[in-house]
């Protein structure tokens, strides 16, 4: 097993002043040990998109209707998205996963159809799911997961849609850390001061429901999204696997929380690409003690932030495995 002094001795040799990459060696150093090697290299980068509807979505908690994340659905599905243009610029394959759409699109040969039911529930009044669509949840995660990585793919990256989601995303929060929701809970999709209120109180409302302490498995049961299950259980596969796992913004931040507490093996595969406009994720990223790649004011989602870092991430590897030692360039190392 390769070690961190191994990774670093690696890094020291090669033709630069030790730390003279600054950041980008600390990365390499984490791809090393999550690949374990000292010449990481990429193959096959891909990026799962999972969208899913929420039932909280119907009490008003966004400033978009339910109907988007079809239209979303099928746009991704067209080429037209955000994370379609960045997935084309940096050869990333991208999956697009329904994971639990209210609109049947019907069958696409780009669309991987493995939703449970069409949206959870309303959890402001039950539970978003029920223990058998949960499991199904986590299981699909992880065996689209154990699949990509089956054939070949060292690299997986996550992004997630569904108008509702950082609701879900911030209730999760709410739950496993026990912070406030004020702390916990955003604009989202651009709510005003009116919406940022009303989704608060659904919110507050929704937590009543169920105000014991909860594991992360019923906390996902009681409040979570398909979408994030599915993610939580992806990231859960990886923690046995010589891979590395991109985690997008907010949400999907969420998702690795989880799976970190039901598995803490998962945070050394995981990189988090960005820190994101969005409330609270900037607290979140310090609670699990990670320090994002960029910081651009995104919050977008759909896996745009983990597209986006994704070439300095490939850049870290490279430098590690490709760059010259001073005794193979015959350059002087340090006056001793």
């Amino acid at each position: 097993m390769i070690t961190n002094a191994a990774l670093q001795r690696r890094l020291d040799t090669r033709t630069k002043p030790q730390g003279s990459l600054g950041t980008l060696e600390t990365l390499a150093v984490r791809i090393g040990l999550a690949l374990d090697t000292d010449t990481p290299a990429f193959r096959a980068p891909q990026m799962f998109v999972f969208a899913a509807d929420h039932g909280i979505a119907t009490d008003g908690v966004s400033a978009f209707p339910q109907s988007v994340t079809a239209q979303m659905l099928l746009n991704y599905l067209r080429g037209g998205a955000a994370i379609n243009v960045l997935a084309r610029q940096h050869g990333i394959t991208l999956r697009v996963v329904d994971a639990g759409v209210a609109t049947d699109i019907g069958e696409h040969p780009s669309l991987l159809a493995r939703a449970p039911a069409r949206g959870t529930r309303n959890f402001r009044i039950e539970p978003a799911m029920t223990a058998e669509q949960r499991e199904h949840a986590i299981a699909t995660g992880r065996a689209l997961a154990q699949d990509a990585l089956r054939q070949g793919s060292n690299a997986l990256m996550f992004g997630e849609m569904g108008i509702g989601n950082t609701a879900c995303a911030s209730m999760l929060l709410h739950r496993r850390t026990g912070w406030s929701l004020d702390e916990c809970v955003g604009r989202g999709t651009g709510l005003d001061d009116v919406g940022l209120a009303r989704k608060r109180e659904r919110l507050a409302v929704a937590s009543a429901r169920r105000p014991e302490k909860l594991t992360p498995i019923e906390t996902i049961t009681e409040f979570g999204g398909f979408e994030l299950a599915m993610i939580t259980g992806a990231l859960l596969a990886t923690a046995d696997e010589k891979c590395i796992a991109v985690i997008d913004g907010f949400a999907v931040t969420v998702a690795a929380l989880l799976a970190i507490e039901i598995d803490p093996r998962v945070r050394s595969r995981c990189i988090f690409s960005h820190c994101s406009a969005e409330h609270a994720h900037r607290q979140l990223l310090a609670h699990l003690d990670v320090k994002p790649l960029l910081d651009l004011g995104m919050r977008l989602g759909e896996g745009t932030g983990a597209a986006m870092a994704w070439p300095i991430i490939d850049a870290a590897a490279r430098l590690m495995t490709e760059m010259a030692s001073f005794e193979s360039a015959g350059v002087d190392d340090r006056a001793s």
